[in-house]
């Protein structure tokens, strides 16, 4: 049985906390703001734990293979595992920087209602409620709907008014 040289365990400890930190990181927990608190600052925390894990795993790897059990050998192996782990943070940064300034499609309203085709899902009555399904963004969308004059089940509408986000005045086409 070979025992593990303290610089390594040492190495694979900073390594897994990395993991652990990144992992958080990607569940949205707030652990660390550096540089400006009101914001991410100019260092996110994905690129921090990502630096973390390469240097830990880097460096406990380049520790078994000089066959790190002095101090010297240990240090110079932190410093090749540091050397792994300054791109990789570089580019964790990049990734998380990206993927947070993402375009994404406007958030529908109500406005965006008016005009929508589709169909009866519940017959309206003459006064009171029925349900229509359409289409908003691509999505399908059930509302609540009214009408002038009762419409069947299966009957193809278009949306007239919006008179809530989740209520709509309908007619036949």
């Amino acid at each position: 049985m070979q025992v593990v040289a303290a610089g390594t365990l040492i190495f694979l400890i900073i390594g897994g906390a990395g993991v652990a930190v990144l992992v958080l990181a990607l569940l949205g927990t707030e652990l660390a703001h550096i540089g400006n608190p009101d914001v991410d600052g100019p260092i996110s925390l994905e690129a921090i734990a990502a630096f973390a894990g390469v240097l830990g795993f880097g460096g406990a790897i380049a520790n078994e293979l000089i066959g790190g059990r002095t101090v010297g050998q240990v240090v110079a192996a932190g410093g090749l595992g540091a050397l792994a782990a300054v791109p990789a943070g570089w580019f964790a940064a990049r990734l998380s920087r990206a993927a947070r300034d993402m375009r994404t499609d406007a958030t529908p309203t109500r406005n965006d209602l008016v005009g929508a085709l589709g169909v009866v899902v519940t017959p309206i009555p003459g006064t009171g409620y029925g349900e229509v399904r359409v289409r908003v963004g691509g999505q399908p969308v059930k509302l609540n709907a009214r009408a002038e004059r009762p419409i069947a089940l299966g009957a193809q509408i278009f949306v007239v008014e919006a008179l809530t986000e989740t209520s709509v005045l309908v007619e036949t086409y």
